[in-house]
């Protein structure tokens, strides 16, 4: 892969397995800014509130929804519609679009009205590797599925650190099919100007590393946050092809990638 011309004491700055990238494409939600929890608290309040006036029949699908590994099969990296339907679908329920709209919908109010109260932060690993990448000249995108993402990102006052984002809004314009689908990341690459073949894909959710290894990205980084018991093996089953806890982790003298 051919390196872009910056200064070698700028590339030094990030571990070797990213010294060669021509662009960083990041997911939102979980790998910059600290705002999965909040998605996850919002989707639980909706979809239990739905459970509890329609209950399944069967007892076992009435359980409530469960913040990480409900959140990380179903929802995690998804659009609102897409998740809801998904999670929905799991528990045995056949939901006709107009109920898929309204959990949705619910999941929206409560996400806006827990976002506006307990506001975001950035991840501070986050910071240090993007404006590392910053220095070294690789140009950066952010992409979500998620309409707030730019409100997150400035509401994180990182905003200014992407070169580029393709949100929710920008996904619906330009029709981008929702991930494991790499429709998001491919048009991030491309407004970066470089290749997938040539670019690096961070995600923490399993249908986002899908979606990285769906579009022929050189590396696709798996963050665990969660850091539960199988958290980082399902991550590289679903094609990270290396996965930290901090991102921190792939600046230089963090790990030894």
């Amino acid at each position: 892969m051919h390196r872009p011309s910056t200064p070698d004491s700028s590339r030094d700055m990030l571990a070797p397995v990213l010294r060669d990238v021509r662009a960083v494409v990041f997911d939102t939600d979980g790998v910059i800014t600290d705002s999965a929890k909040v998605h996850a608290a919002a989707w639980k309040a909706a979809f239990d509130g739905f459970l509890r006036a329609h209950p399944p029949e069967d007892s076992d699908r009435r359980r409530p929804f469960d913040e990480q590994d409900d959140y990380l099969r179903h929802v995690d990296g998804k659009s609102r519609l897409d998740g809801a339907e998904a999670f929905l679908t799991a528990r045995g329920i056949e939901a006709s679009a107009k109920t898929v709209r309204a959990v949705a919908a619910d999941k929206e109010r409560l996400f806006t009205e827990r976002l506006r109260e307990h506001g975001v932060e950035a991840f501070p690993g986050t910071v240090r590797l993007v404006k590392a990448l910053r220095a070294a000249g690789v140009p950066r995108a952010a992409a979500s599925a998620s309409r707030h993402a730019g409100e997150l990102l400035s509401r994180a006052e990182v905003l200014d650190l992407f070169d580029a984002l393709v949100d929710g809004d920008e996904a619906a314009r330009l029709g981008l099919a929702g991930k494991p689908a790499p429709d998001l990341f491919l048009e991030a690459v491309r407004r970066l100007g470089a290749p997938a073949d040539r670019a690096a894909v961070v995600e923490d959710a399993l249908a986002g590393v899908e979606a990285g290894r769906r579009g022929g990205f050189a590396l696709v980084v798996g963050v665990d946050r969660a850091a539960g018991a199988d958290t980082r093996a399902r991550l590289l089953r679903h094609g990270a092809d290396i996965v930290v806890h901090d991102l921190g982790e792939l600046c230089a003298g963090g790990a030894p990638w």
